[in-house]
């Protein structure tokens, strides 16, 4: 059975939280990125930023529907989603916008848990961690590359 270490990218680009939003989306656009880890100075995973955190800030921000009931306004969501939305619209920084403690898995995980994963957590961006450092990472494309390859060896 096919592990994290079987399709993992192992040259993994990062940033760090300081980099800009503007520098970020012209790597993800240039290396055609889904996302990327972030790191702080020391290396260690601090968060993950991808393309949906992006297209997050270009989106009209939806006031949470509400209840008026005279002058009372119910809101029926919570008001800190809606302070993050705005954090992230006009974030200029990738800590502003990207998502803190990231899911990880380690690069023995068998390649139909990382597909769970992935599926059940809404994650496009997958990284692979070993002794606290990153060593991989894997996206969407590379379990769609691991099927070709067991379809190709099966067939």
């Amino acid at each position: 059975m096919l592990q994290a270490r079987d399709i993992m990218t192992k040259e993994v680009i990062t940033v760090s939280p300081e980099t800009r939003v503007s520098d970020l989306a012209q790597t993800l656009a240039g290396k055609k990125l889904g996302g990327v880890p972030v790191v702080d100075a020391e290396g260690r995973l601090v968060g993950i930023v991808t393309q949906s955190d992006l297209v997050a800030r270009i989106q009209e921000l939806e006031l949470p529907p509400a209840l008026n009931i005279l002058d009372f306004h119910l809101y029926l969501q919570i008001p800190s989603h809606l302070f993050r939305k705005v954090e992230k619209m006009l974030g200029t920084t990738v800590a502003d916008i990207m998502s803190p403690n990231p899911l990880t898995v380690s690069p023995d995980t068998p390649v139909p848990r990382i597909a769970a994963l992935m599926d059940q957590q809404k994650i496009h961006t997958l990284p692979v961690l070993e002794g606290g450092k990153i060593v991989g990472i894997i996206g969407k494309i590379d379990l769609i590359r691991a099927l070709a390859l067991e379809e190709a060896g099966a067939g």
